[in-house]
């Protein structure tokens, strides 16, 4: 009997779902697997179900002198490395294995069963043979006899002769009456010698289960076992495993007690599960796994090698391995910078590494981020100046840019409606002190200076908060026990003007009681008053630096409501709102195309209801890969079409489009970090102060401002993180740009596609032309950076605009 694990991996039988992709699997997110096409191209590398198999009757076929055959021809697409190097190719034995024609056994299975015996007739296996390089591709060529009464091709098994791995990107077989059989593959192919089982590829045509064909049935359903796993063993590199396990691998208890962590995952500390790396167990801590320099990833969900050679040559892992290390022999201190100017030198200055002796590997490694290091310059480590930088240096001191960021910048999900007045707080006053608010009626309407009452504002839709009070404050006291960390719990009132800006009218920042002293908490806000003025600046810096702690963890966007006459079925809250209007022309393209790809092949209720495969995997999602949350009543059912649909389009927008607007425009908006600094490390001046730190602030602001920012090393080494979070591999795979192989053979989910692929070049024009409408002045407007995060298509590196298929990193 089958678990209610569905998985898929590399060259399936392709059920149903329009998505595939070449990404790396990723612990934690909101799916684990899937068994259907369209939700990896947000997990894996082009994959649909596979299964292994050795057929019952695996034996060569062998023809009587009067039975009539028909010759074809096999190639096999094997692709080579970056440097040239067929992968699958070694010295020795590998290469005698060349030279004797037997580096890949092949296996044609028949598609459907012997109508006679009832049984799977017998399949047809040969050799292939190293042919000619083709496009930075090796061809293997095999030729079969086909007995004339073998039907159609349903899958080919392919068992790999050499001692590593190949990566297989395809087998075309030419030479049936029927035409040409195609089989998409990219996948790895493991040694034999690691795993006798051979892997199997199905031709490039979508089954639902129940119309599956009769030959192959068992091979699909023998592969979805072999992809659950069993529970047990350490995962090795070569394998397609997919299982759950909490996060209990963060951490290194053996080291440390300082280096142990918590289990994610579980009642404690519920949380959405990883995958399965089977690691021993830790010494000191049973629960949690011991630490390994080895990550287990799925094979086919593990980097292109493309993008981990990028990866590992000029992104995080340099960054993390040969930046970081270097910065903090330059910088070699824990201060602040002295002044602002300090803060632009970074740009046009740059980082001396004098002390450094190697220099020179750093320039191969991170060429965008470090724009010169020479000798001549003593070795000098420069950064990029983010696009915000660029077009206004004093933006990010306006409030106008504090505001539009809000719907135009990096977390543009915080800001939700206030809907209740006054506000207050759920959480225990026993604990955290008075639940109400300081910011009072009074307060709000003399800000907005009589132009309506409070309440008639929240009636109106008028007020809007970035509400942090209730999420921080818990973590308040624990977090400010830290050196050189402060934390408030925090809430920011805005105010929609007539024109479709927001203006901010109030910050409150609340301390908890903490050992004698009680519950401290107050209000600041934008003033003419030089003091005042200073204070709301600090207060910003902290309401920032609790966004950019906020920013995709949680979202709420509770800011639009349903009206059958708007476009898309919602009306904004804020019509000049630039990620939500672009978003739901996005979200409604990829509904559609989903709409179309679904109601394609489950066209009536009961083929969803009796696709046991399909619900298999709904339940899988809900039970095993979020356990914690299985019986929450907000999980959708899947009983429909429609319900599919939905389910499958949130899918896709959360790894895509949602994943798109909140990471790449990171460097763009965070890279000068005045502008949105990731941490504040100074209590505000006018919580408890001593009479000299309040003269101190008196007599230089500036410096309390500094204070507050990140440290030096602190900053740069986010800035050197967030450019290749911002980053596009080489690689990289956008929504709609390729249509897959298996999609183009059925001409209705070809046409799909390509009205799919169309609507998303309409949505570039769209994007463009909001961003030069003077009219919408959250994104348009003198050193304003236009909003084209969720411009479909992109180029490589660091450009603000582009949706992938999936999350990498």
């Amino acid at each position: 009997m089958l678990k209610p694990q569905l998985h898929q991996t590399s060259q399936s039988i392709k059920t149903l779902i329009p998505w595939s992709t070449t990404k790396s699997f990723v612990s934690g997110e909101i799916l684990a697997s899937f068994p259907i096409n369209i939700l990896n191209k947000n997990l894996r590398q082009k994959k649909n179900f596979r299964v292994h198999y050795y057929a019952a009757n695996s034996t060569k076929a062998v023809l009587s002198s009067t039975e009539k055959s028909t010759s074809v021809k096999a190639v096999v697409t094997v692709q080579k490395t970056v440097g040239g190097t067929n992968l699958a190719l070694t010295r020795g034995l590998d290469d005698i294995g060349d030279l004797l024609g037997k580096t890949l056994l092949l296996e044609i299975v028949a598609d459907e069963l012997d109508p006679k015996a009832g049984t799977e007739k017998p399949s047809i296996k040969t050799f292939a043979h190293r042919g000619r390089d083709v496009d930075g591709d090796t061809h293997y060529e095999a030729d079969f006899v086909i007995p004339e009464n073998f039907g159609e091709v349903g899958a080919v098994l392919v068992e790999n002769e050499h001692h590593k791995e190949m990566y297989v990107k395809n087998i075309v077989i030419d030479g049936f009456p029927h035409g040409i059989v195609h089989i998409t593959c990219n996948s790895w192919v493991h040694s034999k010698f690691d795993n006798p089982e051979k892997r199997i590829f199905f031709t490039n045509k979508s089954y639902l289960p129940s119309q599956t064909p009769s030959a192959i049935k068992r091979l699909r359903e023998r592969e979805l076992v072999i992809m659950r796993g069993d529970g047990f063993g350490q995962r090795k590199q070569f394998e397609r495993v997919y299982d759950y396990d909490v996060y209990n691998d963060i951490g290194d208890p053996d080291a440390s007690d300082d280096t142990k962590r918590p289990v994610l995952g579980g009642k404690e500390f519920p949380y959405p599960r990883r995958c399965k790396s089977g690691g021993p167990r830790s010494e000191k801590d049973p629960l949690s796994e011991s630490k390994s320099t080895f990550a287990y990833v799925p094979r086919d969900e593990a980097f292109s090698e493309l993008k981990d050679l990028s990866f590992r040559g000029n992104t995080l892992y340099s960054v993390l391995h040969a930046v970081v290390p270097a910065l903090k022999s330059a910088i070699n201190t824990d201060d602040g910078f002295p002044h602002f100017p300090a803060i632009d030198s970074l740009f046009n200055v740059g980082v001396d590494l004098s002390p450094l002796n190697d220099k020179s590997s750093l320039l191969n490694i991170i060429p965008r981020l470090i724009k010169a290091i020479s000798n001549t310059r003593k070795g000098v480590l420069l950064f990029e100046t983010p696009e915000l930088l660029q077009r206004d240096k004093f933006s990010w001191f306006k409030d106008v840019e504090f505001a539009r960021q809000t719907l135009a910048g990096l977390n543009p999900y915080s800001i939700r409606l206030v809907t209740e007045w006054p506000l207050k707080s759920k959480l225990d006053p026993e604990i955290y002190g008075p639940p109400e608010s300081a910011i009072t009626k009074e307060l709000i309407e003399l800000e907005i200076a009589g132009f309506m009452t409070v309440e008639e504002a929240v009636k109106q839709k008028k007020l809007f908060i970035l509400d942090y009070h209730d999420l921080l404050l818990p973590y308040v006291n624990k977090v400010n026990e830290l050196k050189g960390s402060v934390v408030y719990g925090s809430r920011t009132l805005f105010f929609l003007t007539p024109d479709g800006t927001l203006r901010p009218l109030a910050i409150e920042l609340t301390r908890p009681p903490v050992c004698d002293k009680p519950q401290w908490k107050q209000v600041y806000c934008p003033t003419w008053h030089a003091t005042g003025s200073w204070l709301w600046k600090l207060a910003k810096a902290h309401v920032l630096a609790h966004d950019s702690g906020y920013h995709q963890l949680v979202s709420h966007w509770g800011m639009a409501v349903k009206d059958p006459n708007a476009p898309y079925g919602l009306k904004l809250t804020i019509e000049d709102y630039p990620f939500a209007n672009d978003g739901l022309v996005l979200w409604d393209t990829l509904k559609q195309w989903v709409t179309d790809y679904v109601n394609h092949y489950y066209t009536e209720t009961e083929l969803i209801k009796s696709d046991t495969e399909l619900q298999a995997w709904w339940t899988e999602i809900k039970d095993v890969g979020h356990g914690d949350k299985k019986d929450e009543p907000w999980w959708p059912e899947l009983k429909t079409p429609d319900d599919l649909i939905g389910i499958i389009t949130t899918i896709v927008w959360v790894t895509s489009g949602h994943h798109a607007a909140v990471n790449f425009g990171q460097y763009s908006y965070a890279g000068y970090f005045p502008n949105r600094p990731t941490t504040a490390r100074a209590k505000m001046p006018t919580e408890d102060p001593t009479d000299e730190e309040w003269e101190n602030f008196l007599k230089k602001p500036e410096d309390a401002l500094l204070q507050c920012f990140p440290s030096q090393i602190q900053a740069t080494t986010v800035m050197a993180v967030l450019d290749v979070l911002s980053n596009h591999s080489p690689d990289e795979e956008y929504l709609g740009e390729k249509i897959e192989p298996y999609w183009a053979e059925d001409p209705v989910i070809n046409a799909a596609f390509e009205k799919f692929s169309g609507r998303l070049k309409e949505l570039e024009g769209i994007i463009d032309g909001r961003n030069a409408d003077c009219n919408l002045m959250n994104r348009n407007g003198a050193g304003v950076v236009p909003y084209e995060l969720l411009k479909p298509f992109s180029g490589p590196g660091v450009t603000g605009k582009g949706v992938p298929y999936s999350i990498s990193i």
